[in-house]
């Protein structure tokens, strides 16, 4: 077929943010999404169309396998072994967060759900995303993935049964969301660790990518160490400053359907902070927290927050 085909190139693009919501689901990085479609399309354009009956059937199979090689590649097998991977939150709103109608879509590409996935072999996690994102019969997921329709049975079972253990109430309403957010940066901002504590779950866990200074994770659980972390964290200081090249503002953000908080300088997302509120608790309390300071996993974030442009900031100065 020729290089350039004007018509398949438009039926490809009629589905990329379709093909790019499976990739990020599968892979938890915008980039590595964006890379894996990308490579679909020369895939695509290489390809004899003529023999191709189901375009999107063979689309969404070639962007799967091109996911499972990288979630098998030497390079992410070391970063979870090293503890360093985390996924990279995006801005309410962003096309690759995909289809959001149910709430079993909504919850699939959750933060918490991204990291609970990580758990689950290449092949569990590819199930689950195609059945509970984007509603693949068991039948239509073992043609894909190779595999029988009992298994991929068994991989939906396993991955859902994690995911449940760890559901903690359900979505927060945007009003709820908004006043527990500020909650969380007045009593950060005030030097008093039990307002702090006062707002977490007794069991509350923190994890953070350290500004991608440290090799693996930070984690820390109970509600006394998650405020301590966030007190020394949130402290603002001279060398602070100069690290981020100034005094960020704050603001509420929608990360991946979970309440949260940009640090934002000039047109800069700087920092981010994602929560998992327990709403089986009268009022709602944190019962976990992310943060994401590493430059890799705020690009998209960035280019998000000034196509939005500007709101009132929850806290103006840091």
């Amino acid at each position: 077929m020729d290089a350039v085909d004007p018509l398949a190139t438009a039926r490809f693009e009629a589905g990329r943010d379709r093909l790019a919501a499976l990739a990020y689901r599968l892979l938890g990085s915008a980039a590595d999404a964006e890379d894996a479609v990308q490579d679909a399309f020369l895939r695509w354009q290489a390809a004899d169309r003529r023999l191709i009956e189901a375009p999107e059937a063979w689309l969404t199979k070639v962007v799967t396998h091109l996911c499972l090689d990288r979630l098998r590649s030497a390079r992410a097998r070391h970063e979870r072994a090293a503890g360093a991977w985390l996924p990279e939150p995006l801005l309410q709103g962003d096309p690759m967060l995909g289809p959001a109608d149910t709430a079993e879509q909504r919850e699939s590409v959750s933060l918490a759900v991204l990291i609970l996935l990580e758990r689950l072999s290449p092949v569990e996690r590819a199930a689950f995303v195609l059945r509970e994102a984007f509603a693949y019969r068991h039948a239509e997921i073992a043609a894909l993935l190779g595999i029988t329709e009992s298994a991929s049975q068994q991989h939906v079972h396993r991955a859902r049964r994690r995911v449940a253990a760890a559901r903690r109430g359900g979505e927060a309403d945007p009003a709820a969301a908004r006043r527990i957010v500020a909650e969380f940066l007045a009593a950060a901002a005030s030097g008093r660790t039990e307002r702090l504590v006062a707002l977490l779950t007794d069991d509350a866990t923190a994890l953070s990518d350290g500004a991608g200074l440290a090799r693996s994770l930070l984690r820390y659980e109970s509600s006394a160490r998650v405020a301590a972390l966030v007190r020394a964290g949130f402290k603002p200081t001279a060398a602070k400053r100069r690290f981020l090249g100034g005094d960020p503002a704050f603001h509420f953000a929608l990360l991946n359907g979970s309440p949260g908080a940009l640090a934002v300088l000039g047109d800069r997302v700087v920092g981010a902070v994602a929560f998992e509120i327990d709403l089986g608790i009268e009022g709602g309390r944190i019962a976990a927290v992310q943060g994401f300071a590493a430059p890799a996993r705020l690009g998209r974030l960035t280019a998000a927050w000034r196509r939005q442009g500007p709101s009132a900031p929850a806290l103006a100065h840091w």
